[in-house]
């Protein structure tokens, strides 16, 4: 057990997120125990739950503060071409996912139909959506609200798909990324009047 340290209630909070962060990604969701957080924290559970009234409660704001570091890290900078810019996006997201599996699987299938997780995962594939629009060569509003259908549906795929390769690794993680990168690009280009990527495929870049 952690010694027990005065901290305040900010960086209290600060602690006990970051302790259920790395329990929630450790075990799966069932495993958790609210006794088991306030434990490795080194606080009693009085305490735990006057931050956290449930393990639902400290989930959620794990999941949320995940969400927007996500958000923070995904950097789509317009000096960067499409593909190097989705690319990146899909490492920092699959980053997270393989390195928090047991959290990933949770809010997606244990706490699946959960109006607050579904709230955070919602809003982060529209901030996402947001993005990409802002960085596409989008010229009339038709075209705009052509392509922000299409991303709309292709990040849910996106969730999808690496969800369910979290569960059962059919294929490596670069060609993870790799179809989904193709996917999005595929499904683009007969809505942009220029090729968004004229160099993709990357041939062989799938069996790395």
């Amino acid at each position: 057990m952690s010694s027990r340290k005065r901290l305040t209630p900010d960086a209290r909070h600060a602690q006990l997120l970051a302790v259920g962060a790395r329990l929630f990604a450790a075990h799966p969701y069932a495993d958790v125990l609210m006794e088991h957080v306030a434990e490795e924290a080194g606080v009693s559970r009085a305490l735990l739950y006057r931050h956290f009234p449930s393990k639902h409660a400290l989930f959620a704001a794990v999941y949320r503060q995940a969400a927007d570091q996500l958000l923070a890290e995904t950097r789509l900078d317009p000096a960067d071409s499409l593909v190097d810019q989705l690319i990146q996006g899909m490492d920092v997201h699959l980053d997270y996912f393989v390195a928090n599996r047991n959290a990933v699987l949770a809010a997606n299938r244990v706490l699946a139909g959960d109006p607050v997780i579904q709230t955070i995962m919602t809003n982060e594939l529209d901030a996402l959506r947001a993005r990409l629009l802002a960085v596409l060569p989008l010229t009339d509003e038709p075209a705009r609200e052509a392509v922000s259908g299409v991303l709309k549906s292709w990040l849910v795929f996106v969730q999808v798909l690496c969800v369910d390769w979290l569960g059962n690794e059919t294929c490596t993680r670069t060609q993870l990324r790799d179809v989904c990168v193709g996917a999005v690009l595929g499904a683009l280009r007969p809505l942009l009047a220029d090729d968004p990527a004229p160099d993709w495929p990357r041939h062989g870049s799938a069996r790395r």
